[in-house]
């Protein structure tokens, strides 16, 4: 399940999280964000506690949504040792997401 967070959050959810984690950048207003949320919390299930999902509300934090250069929503960063490992965005369907993400996380499966 997708935990909110807030720019005060950040350092210590993310940039400091001992496992990988994927950050949902969204917005209230934007349906595919809400259209992807599920996707999102089947995969965090799947992961299990090897991986962690946060989502932070764009609007509400205009700085660090700057700070990561978040130009589309939903934006999703996906996050190992306080390193950005990748972006997706500019998704048009919501159906592109479970692909991408498992892509994206596959070398941190092996890894672990």
């Amino acid at each position: 399940m997708q935990s909110a967070i807030d720019h005060k959050d950040f350092q210590q959810e993310v940039l400091q999280s001992a496992i990988p984690v994927v950050v949902h950048f969204w917005a209230p207003w934007c349906g595919l964000c809400r259209m992807i949320e599920p996707h999102l919390n089947s995969l965090a299930h799947e992961f299990g506690t090897g991986l962690k999902l946060v989502g932070i509300n764009a609007d509400d934090n205009l700085h660090l949504a700057s700070n990561y250069q978040i130009r589309d929503l939903p934006t999703v960063l996906i996050f190992e040792q306080g390193k950005l490992l990748r972006r997706i965005d500019q998704l048009h369907r919501k159906e592109e997401l479970p692909r991408l993400l498992k892509d994206a996380l596959q070398p941190l499966a092996v890894e672990s």
